[in-house]
């Protein structure tokens, strides 16, 4: 039987308690401008500086978010003192050496998803912040959208019974272009990296690592992963379907299935939307719960900001609801994914 109402959701609201960190923003490119707009409007954050191998880029951004700090170097930016906080969000393969900077330089670090481009490099970042006593956290937004609080209450709770599986897509239409990111290996490219990674952690926090990866996909003229439908077996009767491209756009929707009902996510699945609750007969009754805070898409971007600041003052080092282990789990099943398709 379907509950009458949902649970509330926790957000990561502002001004309750965290503090108001000082920020640094290293690659002010599109996810950094966004960001940036999240944090200033509906934040109790503080943008203070930018750092980027452009001083023109730095200098257009400083103008449009009045960012007091313009520094031409990410060294310089790490090494200001005033800065509590950097936010990472150049291409992947600079993850680890920009990350690494930050770390030894004593700053709490978010770095846009994926951490890294491999989990052996994830697990060097996360080495490093533990041993500097200082939070690592990915951006993976999609875990402090207020949905996803409102998923993991009802799946703990048993509404939905024992979780059977996951089936879940996150697939952009992307032109080819070799000198595009995505197209591009040394960039960290491909499909599984930058959109595969969204169903694949949403299984991940369902129903933790898989005990088998199972990909069959293809490559583009770059050699980068195009497209990929993974099997990710959990054990007997639990088994999720995610796919992922970058050819064609598909509705990027998600279901979380259990034995005795279903959740039944709105696409794009990792942005602020709305989901529907429905038991396991056909036509049974539904429940739709939408998001009610009126952050919509980017926007959202600022749940992840203020729970950064909600840990860092709570003390931690890493986030409790996407561990640094479970952060390199996630990236060891896209490893194997991607090495069973480049060597099909």
């Amino acid at each position: 039987m379907l509950p009458s109402v949902f649970p509330e959701p926790r957000v990561f609201a502002p001004n309750t308690g965290e503090p108001s960190l000082r920020w640094g923003i290293l690659a002010p490119g599109e996810i950094a401008r966004s960001f940036a707009q999240a944090l200033r409007q509906h934040t109790a954050q503080r943008l203070i500086a930018v750092a980027s191998r452009s001083k023109e880029r730095a200098l257009a951004f400083a103008r449009r978010f009045d960012v007091e700090a313009v520094h031409e170097s990410y060294e310089a930016l790490v090494a200001n003192p005033e800065v509590d906080v950097v936010y990472i969000a150049a291409p992947a393969s600079e993850h680890v050496a920009l990350g690494m900077l930050a770390i030894a330089a004593g700053k709490h670090v978010l770095i846009e998803k994926p951490l890294a481009t491999d989990a052996t490099d994830a697990r060097l970042l996360a080495n490093a912040a533990r041993a500097g006593g200082v939070l690592l956290m990915e951006a993976m937004w999609s875990r402090y959208l207020p949905q996803a609080s409102v998923i993991r209450t009802l799946v703990s709770d048993g509404v939905i019974g024992a979780p059977r599986g996951v089936v879940a897509d996150h697939s952009q239409a992307v032109a080819f272009d070799p000198s595009h990111r995505l197209y591009r290996a040394d960039l960290g490219g491909g499909a599984l990296l930058d959109l595969g990674i969204y169903p694949i952690q949403l299984d991940s926090m369902i129903l933790g690592s898989p005990k088998r990866v199972t990909a069959i996909g293809g490559l583009a003229e770059s050699g980068v992963d195009a497209y990929c439908t993974v099997v990710l077996d959990h054990g007997t009767g639990v088994q999720s379907t995610v796919t992922t491209s970058i050819l064609a756009r598909a509705g990027s929707r998600a279901t979380i299935f259990g034995g005795e009902g279903r959740i039944d996510i709105e696409g794009p699945h990792h942005v602020p939307t709305t989901l529907t609750l429905r038991d396991n007969s056909v036509r049974g009754p539904r429940l739709t719960w939408t998001d009610p805070t009126g952050l919509a898409f980017y926007d959202g971007l600022s749940w992840e900001a203020t729970a950064v600041a909600t840990f860092v003052g709570e003390g931690r080092t890493e986030s409790p609801l996407h561990t640094l282990d479970e952060t390199v789990l996630i990236l060891e099943t896209i490893d194997e994914a991607r090495r069973q398709l480049q060597n099909s």
